[in-house]
């Protein structure tokens, strides 16, 4: 990875899985840069609210994992 490439992601990868029972499952990720101050309960509500956004079926599933980590090895 280019310094560059960093500076284009977030400062923290997650990983979410949702699941519609009986009907789908699905594990998305990125990266993310929280706004100071944030919590991970924060970081956790934008992005299901996000997906949600983009994907409406999803906006009720369960989740089944979410992870976030710092973005660096």
């Amino acid at each position: 990875m280019t310094s560059q490439n960093a500076q284009q992601q977030g400062s923290h990868h997650w990983v979410m899985t949702l699941e519609l029972p009986g009907r789908a499952m699905n594990t998305l990720y990125g990266t993310w840069t929280p706004p100071e101050g944030a919590t991970r309960h924060d970081v956790f509500m934008a992005i299901k609210t996000d997906i949600g956004r983009e994907a409406p079926e999803m906006a009720r599933a369960n989740v089944v994992f979410f992870a976030l980590e710092p973005n660096q090895l």
